[in-house]
């Protein structure tokens, strides 16, 4: 398995990775310090997407594992306006869960020409699998991966070393609040959404994650936001 090294949950080290791909700079990454209305109520609005880090457990998997199942007897596949890729890079979650968080805001977001741009164009109408393998050959994004992960406050630890932190994105789409799961069969629907809502929506999800790991501090929220 190819592997990276990991990417830190670091707005500035997120946004100079997005700023080199060709993301704006109107549109960046945001600490959400807390999930009350009073912490949520300081994100700069409109939230395009919301990304989580949260530790690993036994109790997540279970918990994600169970929701996957329901959601397939239902009938839950890739739906047609949404982009989802599929994660086979080691320790690339994180740059998983922003192409997620770009790739489904392209109707706001003006890529300008560079590697997420092409990446996005070439793999458009492959397969979630297909996605996922033409990320492991992406020059581009790879290079701008390691560059970034090398640069955060905290020593980036070995490639091969365990990393018992997942990050996931959620994204409104159609109406919908979608959390992107690289390892999962599809993205996750988790009901009625809009532009205007996905902050709380999301965080109302983040919240529940905290809820299973009542013991567990390693969680972060960051969001997508228009500074403009």
């Amino acid at each position: 398995m190819v592997r990276w090294l990991p990417l830190e949950s670091n707005p500035a080290v997120m946004n100079k990775f997005l700023g080199g791909l060709g993301v704006p700079e109107s549109w960046t990454i945001h600490d959400v310090y807390g999930l009350d209305e009073e912490m949520l109520g300081m994100v700069p609005q409109p939230v395009g997407a919301v990304i989580l880090l949260y530790p690993f457990s036994d109790t997540q998997e279970d918990f994600k594992k169970k929701q996957e199942e329901e959601q397939e007897t239902e009938g839950a596949e890739v739906p047609e306006n949404v982009y989802f890729m599929k994660q086979f890079v080691g320790n690339a979650c994180g740059t998983v869960a922003l192409i997620h968080a770009i790739a489904n805001n392209r109707d706001k977001i003006q890529l300008t020409d560079g590697a997420l741009k092409e990446f996005l164009e070439k793999t458009e109408s492959m397969s979630p699998e297909e996605k996922g393998h033409a990320l492991e050959a992406d020059n581009g994004i790879s290079k701008a991966h390691e560059e970034s992960a090398q640069e955060g406050q905290t020593e980036a630890p070995d490639r091969e070393a365990q990393v018992n932190e997942h990050f996931v994105a959620f994204v409104h789409v159609d109406g919908k609040l979608f959390e992107f799961d690289g390892r999962r069969k599809f993205p996750i629907n988790h009901g009625s959404s809009s532009a205007d809502s996905i902050l709380g929506d999301a965080a109302k999800v983040c919240r529940q994650y905290m809820d299973r790991q009542p013991e567990e501090s390693r969680f972060a929220v960051v969001a997508l936001a228009c500074s403009e």
